[in-house]
């Protein structure tokens, strides 16, 4: 293609204009985003949904200046040694345990709650409380002591007068966008330690807290420890614009997503459009299922402890065999009331077709008030589910809400379970060893146990602050497991020594 030949930018759209998704369709510009462009801006379009996404132009050079100077960054992180990343955990951690330090912190988050309640916005994940603080602490007091991986050799091959290295080395620039959890800051940071330096944007809710953070803590820290501004950056914009100019970027090494289904689903897309690896956790919800070799206690528990708050790794579906249901369905109804109790709040419950027993009647027959993010709710307390929507993960402030599934088997639960779910968490309750191993080897789950199902956080389970979890919606990740930790984000340089200056071929 000549020069001249080249497409000319585009400065403008018309109403009705088609534009082509996916090579094989056509959407039209809304006339509304026709009016609100204007030259300098891009336009994204979506190959899975046709959405046609407007990046104004201050949002792409804002990004595009963040992600340079994490570009830059990465190349001078390639010569600090590891006590310098250390000191920067080190520093970062005590900033934030420091209470005269933490002060403008506490002071901005109060501010991002208060706006987010008067916007009749959701506030469970924005508050930044004592535990959430702690929780940050330790999460970089164990990135400090967390070996650090960077050059460490994968493997050697020795051959006659030279031998072959493969050795550890940082990915590039992470691209990550979350939503208004403060926390999450100690979780981006932890890429650093395996030689990466990382841009990331939160939700709009909690940037003000971001900016508190960054300013008092996190680049004090980077000064202290002699590391790059841009190691750590922050698309510092309220526009969800940004997130997709930054997951946009091809210069990313890797885009990581945590959120609603919908809008990771999208990230994710634009990611991939530009050539960007991915690694998504949009759509979440855990699965119980009941094995025959259960234990009724044990279950009720399974389903009380896996039900304390709803994340992703809650309990969303819990599957019954039909010839243990007289037991098993009131021990759930028990466990379900009891965890919605807990939370001063009454439970809802969604029936899969075909499910129905004597015990879920009085539950057809009563009202629920549901506590959901814009307020409280009169509802039935329980309703008939399609089969087809058991992937739906149900997203409750205070209100436990749960599906219940009457089954066959444990092989119809597998079945359902790998055909309808995100394929992320999942429980098989039962005594039985080999039922167990069965199970393991049926579904397919990242994520495997035999109990609650709240155990799935790199932080808990493993002592890594995380990424993020990924489920195999989208495809089963390759080279690493399910939790997204900072120490997993790399990649392998081949070196050689030779030593007979006459090898030949």
């Amino acid at each position: 293609m000549s020069a001249g030949d080249r497409p000319a930018p585009l400065d403008r759209l018309e109403p009705g204009m088609p534009v082509i998704v996916g090579g094989d369709r056509v959407t039209h510009v809304p006339a509304e985003l026709a009016a609100a462009f204007r030259s300098g801006d891009r336009l994204v379009v979506v190959p899975t949904d046709g959405a046609l996404l407007h990046i104004p132009a201050v949002d792409a050079a804002l990004v595009e200046a963040t992600v340079g100077r994490a570009v830059d960054a990465f190349g001078v992180l390639r010569t600090i040694g590891d006590d310098a990343i250390t000191a920067f955990y080190e520093a970062f951690a005590d900033r934030l345990a420091d209470d005269d330090t933490f002060a403008a912190i506490a002071a901005a988050n109060e501010r991002d709650v208060e706006d987010a309640r008067a916007r009749g916005r959701s506030t469970t994940r924005l508050v930044l409380s004592p535990r959430m603080r702690d929780d940050m602490v330790a999460g970089l007091r164990g990135w400090a002591t967390a070996p650090s991986g960077r050059d460490a050799v994968v493997e050697r091959v020795e051959h006659d007068g030279w031998t072959v290295e493969q050795r550890r080395a940082g990915l590039g620039v992470v691209g990550f966008v979350f939503e208004g959890r403060p926390n999450v800051f100690a979780d981006a940071a932890g890429v650093l330690r395996s030689g990466n330096t990382v841009v990331f944007r939160i939700g709009s809710d909690a940037l003000g807290t971001a900016r508190a953070i960054v300013t008092a803590a996190l680049r004090p820290a980077l000064h202290a420890a002699g590391l790059p501004d841009g190691a750590v950056e922050l698309v510092d914009s309220p526009s969800r614009a940004g997130g997709w100019a930054l997951f946009g970027d091809a210069r990313l090494a890797l885009a990581v997503a945590r959120g609603s289904g919908e809008a990771v689903a999208q990230l994710g897309a634009v990611a991939r459009q530009a050539g960007v690896p991915v690694s998504l956790h949009g759509t979440g919800g855990a699965w119980i299922v009941a094995g025959d070799g259960v234990d009724v206690d044990r279950f009720g528990a399974a389903v009380y402890h896996s039900l304390d708050r709803k994340v992703c790794n809650t309990l969303n579906v819990c599957c019954v065999p039909r010839r243990h249901a007289d037991r098993l369905v009131p021990a759930f109804l028990d466990a379900l009331d009891r965890a919605a109790a807990r939370r001063g709040a009454d439970a809802r419950l969604h029936v899969a077709a075909g499910s129905a027993h004597l015990a879920l009647d009085p539950w057809f027959a009563r009202r629920a008030q549901v506590v959901r993010a814009d307020g409280v709710h009169d509802e039935p307390a329980a309703d008939v589910l399609d089969v087809a929507a058991l992937g739906t993960e149900w997203e409750w402030e205070e209100s436990p809400e749960v599906t219940l599934v009457l089954v066959d088997a444990v092989d119809e639960a597998v079945e359902l379970f790998n055909r309808c779910s995100p394929r992320l968490v999942v429980s098989l309750v039962s005594d039985d060893d080999a039922e167990q191993e069965r199970f393991w080897s049926a579904v397919d789950s990242p994520f495997v146990g035999n109990g609650f199902t709240r155990w799935v956080d790199g932080q808990y389970a493993l002592g890594r602050p995380e990424l993020g979890l990924s489920n195999w919606e989208n495809g089963r990740l390759f080279g690493r497991g399910g939790v997204l930790s900072g120490d997993s984000v790399f990649t392998v340089r081949t070196r050689v020594r030779q030593t007979d200056p006459d090898v030949h071929r």
